[in-house]
């Protein structure tokens, strides 16, 4: 059993995360913004929940109540492209000096501590098309995009300078039971609302690596079992390596939805907006990571939940 720390915890990603790791047997700790109470979390195998700012006096005070933890799981940060446009500083503390916080907190007082950093396909920009391997070029579009490339650097300048062991796991993606925004649940919600109308910008032709994650958790802890050089930071692309265009994934919806819709598209793409970001996985893979779940299944499964939660009677 390991002593882990997730910071965001509170989030999508990181209570499926906690959930998983808890279930593995592993003790629990979460860092981040919100009220849980104790109850709350522990159904989702949080041991111990800070509510606060990732700097380094909760850092300290998280190790004094829980002990030095075995990994970090970095999840803490933006999480939507169009938040991070309308306010770019809040992104850029929520994402960068938070990093800064916690890699001088690991520098100081854990440095055997292994931090496992989630970024995003979004380093790479709008101007690739085919899988993406770890090694292409960085072209984000957005503040988004930017605020996680330099969270990557600063890994890579700690893990170089200090010796701290560092990972980063790029996501694609990812989706799931209780991801209450995003593509999915816009559309969800617009069947909803607009009595099986779905109305949706772009072409449906743009191609994204939709993976559930119930498997990107589990991509996560391998993290924690594989052996990696110190000095450097590995790279890893946590994507399946399988496009699936928008209108397929809409078409997806519309079989899983009680009643008959219809998809229209209005041919416009919001600036920036890639046309394909799709990941190369092959490194994942020679790590011995398989993905399980097909997205024609998780896609109904997310149907299904958000039937369930909104007790929609469409």
């Amino acid at each position: 059993m390991a002593r882990i720390w997730i910071t965001g915890a509170h989030g999508f990603i990181g209570r499926h995360l906690a959930a998983w790791l808890s279930r593995q047997g592993h003790e629990v700790a979460g860092i981040g913004h919100g009220a849980w109470p104790q109850p709350e979390a522990a159904v989702w195998g949080v041991r111990y929940w800070l509510n606060g700012e990732i700097h380094l006096s909760n850092l300290q005070q998280l190790a004094r109540d829980r002990g030095v933890p075995d990994h970090i799981f970095h999840l803490a940060g933006g999480s939507s492209v169009g938040a991070a446009i309308a306010n770019p500083r809040e992104d850029f503390t929520r994402t960068v000096a938070t990093t800064a916080e916690l890699l001088e907190w690991i520098r100081l007082d854990a440095p055997n501590v292994r931090i496992i950093a989630v970024s995003s396909a979004a380093v790479y920009g709008s101007d690739h098309s085919g899988p993406i391997r770890e090694d292409q070029a960085h072209r984000p579009f957005s503040p988004y995009g930017y605020h996680k490339l330099m969270m990557e650097n600063l890994c890579g300048s700690y893990a170089a300078s200090y010796g701290i062991s560092a990972v980063v796991l790029r996501l694609f993606s990812v989706y799931g039971r209780c991801l209450k925004k995003q593509l999915l649940w816009d559309m969800c919600a617009k069947l909803s609302s607009n009595k099986g109308e779905l109305k949706l910008g772009g072409t449906g032709d743009e191609l994204r690596d939709w993976t559930d994650v119930r498997d990107v958790v589990r991509a996560l802890e391998l993290m924690t079992s594989l052996s990696f050089d110190s000095g450097s930071t590995q790279i890893i692309n946590a994507g399946s390596g399988k496009g699936t265009s928008v209108s397929q994934i809409a078409e997806l919806v519309l079989d899983c939805w009680p009643t008959t819709g219809h998809v229209t598209f209005s041919g416009e793409s919001r600036p920036g907006d890639p046309y394909s970001l799709v990941a190369d996985g092959s490194l994942l893979q020679t790590m011995g990571f398989q993905w399980n779940i097909p997205v024609d299944s998780g896609v109904h499964d997310y149907v299904r939940w958000y039937l369930q939660y909104s007790r929609s009677d469409v």
